[in-house]
């Protein structure tokens, strides 16, 4: 007949694991424990602390606030608009979104810089350049594109 293997559970003091973890933790990690420490330090230097702190405690305040907007009509279309919002940046390709940075910067320099209101001519020139027709071709296929979703 087959003799039943003998079962014996291992036991574990999982605390005495913890403590010896906890006591090689300063020798492994002590560079991630410096900038943890830094990193705390400059957060309660600049308040960050004590709002955290404060959100904390006000948490029923603040989430039963949070939930009567929400719960409106503007809230639901607010909720809705920034979840849009959110996708029409992630279909924009981020070089001519930084693209767009720069040039309204540099748009924005440029228009600082003039005196007085640029002529209509002036206008007209600026306007039939290369580079305008190509933005004026985009920006009018934006608005063909907006007009036919107006029509549905």
């Amino acid at each position: 007949m087959a003799k039943p293997i003998a079962f014996k559970p291992i036991t574990v003091d999982f605390k005495a694991d913890l403590v010896r973890k906890l006591e090689k933790a300063p020798e492994e990690h002590a560079e991630a424990l410096l900038l943890a420490y830094d990193v705390l330090e400059e957060a309660h230097r600049k308040g960050l602390l004590s709002l955290l702190h404060g959100a904390i405690g006000a948490k029923d305040t603040i989430f039963n606030t949070l939930s009567k907007y929400a719960a409106q009509p503007e809230g639901i279309a607010a909720i809705r608009n920034l979840l849009t919002a959110a996708k029409i940046l992630t279909e924009l390709d981020p070089e001519v979104l930084d693209e767009l940075s720069k040039v309204m910067a540099y748009a924005t320099k440029e228009h600082q810089a003039e005196r007085e209101a640029p002529s209509l001519w002036q206008l007209a020139r600026r306007a039939t350049s290369e580079d305008s027709r190509r933005g004026l071709s985009f920006m009018t296929l934006v608005l063909s594109g907006l007009g036919r979703s107006l029509k549905n």
